[in-house]
């Protein structure tokens, strides 16, 4: 079974079934991408569009490998 840890959650990579674009989080909280997993939903926010680019490009990447 493999796993990504982002910003404080370990995430089984096989029980993720939805990965959104990034997009400016409410209130202009900085960036965003939502996961969906099985029966939950995660909201990642970074400060900056490069930052969450780059999670969110790491862990497809990872998702592809597993």
């Amino acid at each position: 079974m493999k796993t990504y840890d982002l910003r404080g959650y370990t995430l089984v990579l096989d029980k993720i079934v939805f990965i959104s674009a990034v997009f400016t989080a409410d209130q202009e909280e900085g960036k965003q991408f939502n996961v969906r997993l099985i029966g939950d939903m995660l909201k990642f926010k970074f400060p900056t569009h490069e930052d969450a680019v780059l999670a969110r490009q790491l862990l497809i990447k990872a998702i592809k490998e597993a």
